[in-house]
């Protein structure tokens, strides 16, 4: 008996493990993780995983890989995103680690360049374009400037580098062929940032880290790395600067995110009102360039939190309350207009899915363009209804996908 050839590579996992006469909890020892992480694979709450997992989930279940895929869940490129045609650059940077004889660049300097990079990573539509410019050369000299000088001026490096790393995250995020780029990153980041001493840096490296294990399942991880951090930065709180409170509820978001995507969904609206009781201590007009924290961000957190519990009606309604003109970042509001279209698209409703996933290809071409979720989504759209195939199309030609 086969399965359905339409159902998705979830659908498909359940019947096979069904088939097999094996509980999600068997199939998740198998593989090296949670039954309800198993669970959030067959029910599309998260996204299918990358090759390496679907073969030993196929193993686990006691298929073949191509026994999960069809057509329209193809791996690789089709759902996470092509290689951005400035990866090569960023690969070398971060492969160098060559000492340049010349002396080490100031750090006044290099901090006025972050501060462009994030300003152009939030203002520009084409963020991955114009960070592939930048990065390269920011990577070399912060590393540069870390080996090069000591004391003092060693921990400051350190927090740049740090910082830079972050920022090198969000430009290596759902491309499949940087997927070891952006855990070395990650891991680079925590290490000088943790070096410096500084408190936010620390604070920074650790919620990019704890979205680097939230987005590969590992939610267990996740979540005791986001705890530390807290905990961390909660001994700091009593002389903490906008930014560092900023930064700590970040993490309370973090926490709730990782939480909903798990399903605990009282833990996760706990978490969820503890950051936004830190962003109302806030000034009106204080966008953290790292997390985007802010309160005019938490309208959108909200609706996050609820595509992630399953609650398409709580999610557009906190979308009513967060106009996404609002969101001053660029990729930041095409990635909420992303997830209002998951919720419409939890309420099959498949004319307001395609209008919003249009809207945020406008708002941010290449945020849509390597957004799994956006990628998804317009695939189900181009077999949707009759009427909404035409947009559908021309949004999958926006995408690079095949129509």
């Amino acid at each position: 008996m086969q399965a359905q050839p339409d159902l998705s590579v979830g659908e498909k996992l359940k019947f096979h493990r069904q088939r097999a006469g094996k509980s999600r909890t068997v199939v998740a020892g198998l593989v090296g993780r949670s039954a309800e992480w198993v669970k959030a694979v067959e029910t599309g709450r998260l996204l299918p995983p990358r090759l390496s997992m679907l073969n030993r989930l196929a193993t686990a279940v006691n298929v073949t890989v191509a026994e999960l895929l069809d057509d329209a869940d193809a791996p690789g490129e089709v759902l996470t995103g092509p290689g951005h045609a400035g990866l090569p650059a960023v690969r070398d940077a971060m492969n160098s680690f060559a000492t340049p004889d010349a002396p080490a660049p100031p750090l006044e300097h290099l901090a006025a360049r972050l501060a462009t990079a994030w300003r152009a990573r939030h203002g520009s539509p084409d963020h991955r374009t114009v960070l592939a410019g930048l990065l390269p050369g920011l990577l070399r000299d912060t590393q540069h400037a870390a080996r090069a000088l000591g004391g003092e001026e060693r921990r400051r490096a350190l927090a740049l580098l740090a910082e830079v790393h972050v920022l090198a995250q969000m430009y290596l995020a759902y491309q499949l062929p940087a997927a070891d780029l952006l855990w070395r990153s990650a891991d680079r980041a925590m290490v000088a940032a943790q070096e410096s001493g500084d408190p936010r840096a620390i604070a920074g490296a650790t919620w990019a880290h704890a979205q680097a294990h939230r987005d590969t399942g590992d939610w267990d991880a996740a979540m005791r790395v986001n705890l530390e951090g807290l905990d961390l930065v909660e001994h700091h709180l009593d002389d903490a600067d906008d930014e560092l409170l900023s930064l700590y509820g970040a993490l309370r978001f973090e926490a709730a995110f990782t939480a909903a995507r798990s399903g605990e969904s009282g833990t996760a609206l706990r978490y969820l009102a503890e950051a936004g009781r830190v962003a109302e201590q806030l000034p009106p007009s204080h966008y953290q360039p790292w997390t985007s924290f802010s309160r005019i961000i938490m309208g959108a957190h909200a609706v996050t939190v609820a595509v992630e519990l399953r609650q398409p009606g709580e999610a557009l309604r906190a979308a009513r309350r967060t106009p996404a003109e609002s969101i001053p970042s660029r990729p930041r509001r095409a990635r909420h207009l992303v997830e209002v279209a998951r919720g419409h698209h939890l309420r099959r409703d498949q004319e307001s899915t395609v209008a919003t996933l249009a809207e945020a290809f406008a708002a941010a071409p290449e945020t849509a363009r390597f957004n799994g979720y956006a990628r998804r989504m317009t695939l189900d759209l181009l077999e949707g209804p009759p009427q909404v195939r035409p947009a559908a199309r021309r949004l999958a030609a926006n995408l690079g996908l095949p129509a």
